[in-house]
């Protein structure tokens, strides 16, 4: 449910209506609207039957959020969220773009890796310190030490840090050293690890399961979201009947969360595709269909990669593709084109 207060409603007004709502055993989170302040109500909106809500002071309606999901609703949260990491936005207006090779692998290789990202004009350094690999045979990273070497590149170039966390133990270490946490697509409906990232005080970035739903995706945002509203959706494409690449690239999914939610998402078409040379197009793609940033793989070295080097951008090939990326951005912007309708 979320309660719309008149333009002219009173601190006092809200703070009423927020004490009646907490004594019914549900909570209340206050929101700015365009011209007026939303209370969002969570938890069984029956307990507030015998209470005539509309009547209290201050209130123009209530209207009952029919989703599942509610604090990443746009119905709860109509205006669009936009992430401030320290001075960086995501879902500003402007991409955000993350850049970097899949492992961690050596200092020599990410240091090399960060000056490629940062010369084509990434905000963000993506590099993975844990990796959960489909065998257990593969390269799992090097841990707390990529952790460090990634705060090392983090002060010699600017760019902030994004990297995966994969257990609840690995939420402190890794909160330590990165700006993002990402949760990856195999941990997206592990409801323990959603419920204690959310907790860490950093912005999580939350990619979509290998076969999950969009409804099954945004409901796990909210676990996250009951304790930390900074969260960032990514569609890293889904699992289908198509073999000639990775996984499907659901690109329809960046129009579809920008109806249903306010939360920024962007798109990797590294593991959305799985092959290098379609990742030009598809980022742009992304970007003309309204993305708020891209993810991608980009490797000093692709063909000698511990891992994911099939889908890893040169030097040569990033350069080109973020040029291109910035005129596409540029075109949306000057010509106002707002791909995305919102009833």
């Amino acid at each position: 449910m979320v309660i719309i207060m008149r333009p002219e409603a009173t601190l006092e007004n809200i703070v009423e209506v927020t004490r009646v709502v907490e004594s019914a055993g549900l909570q209340a989170k206050i929101m700015e609207g365009a011209q007026q302040k939303i209370i969002g109500v969570i938890g069984d909106k029956t307990k507030l039957v015998s209470v005539a809500i509309d009547a209290l002071p201050g209130v123009e309606n209530s209207v009952a959020i029919s989703k599942s999901y509610k604090l990443a609703s746009r119905e709860f949260h109509p205006q669009n969220t936009v992430i401030d990491v320290d001075g960086v936005k995501i879902g500003g207006g402007e991409p955000a773009i993350m850049a970097g090779p899949c492992a961690v692998e050596s200092r020599e290789q990410l240091f090399a890796a960060a000056d490629i990202v940062k010369a084509g004009g990434a905000q963000f350094l993506r590099g993975g310190a844990y990796k959960p690999r489909t065998s257990p045979y593969s390269f799992q990273g090097l841990e707390v030490e990529g952790l460090k070497i990634l705060a090392e590149a983090r002060e010699r170039t600017g760019l902030k840090i994004i990297t995966e966390v994969t257990t609840v133990e690995g939420i402190a270490p890794v909160a330590e050293y990165s700006d993002i946490l990402q949760i990856g697509a195999r941990n997206m409906q592990n409801f323990g690890l959603l419920k204690e990232v959310g907790k860490c005080g950093k912005p999580v970035m939350l990619k979509r399961g290998l076969a999950a739903t969009i409804d099954e995706w945004l409901n796990a945002a909210e676990y996250i979201m009951n304790d930390n509203p900074n969260v960032i959706l990514c569609e890293r494409g889904i699992r289908t009947y198509e073999t000639y690449t990775r996984n499907t690239l659901d690109l329809s999914a960046v129009a579809a969360v920008k109806h249903l939610s306010h939360l920024p998402i962007i798109v990797d078409p590294s593991h959305g595709t799985g092959k290098w040379r379609m990742i030009k197009p598809m980022a742009f793609a992304a970007i003309a269909a309204g993305a708020d940033g891209l993810m991608m793989e980009v490797h000093p070295n692709p063909a000698k990669a511990l891992s994911d080097g099939s889908q890893s951008l040169t030097q040569e090939h990033y350069l080109d593709l973020m040029n291109g990326v910035k005129k596409i951005a540029k075109f949306m912007k000057d010509e106002n084109l707002n791909p995305i309708v919102i009833d």
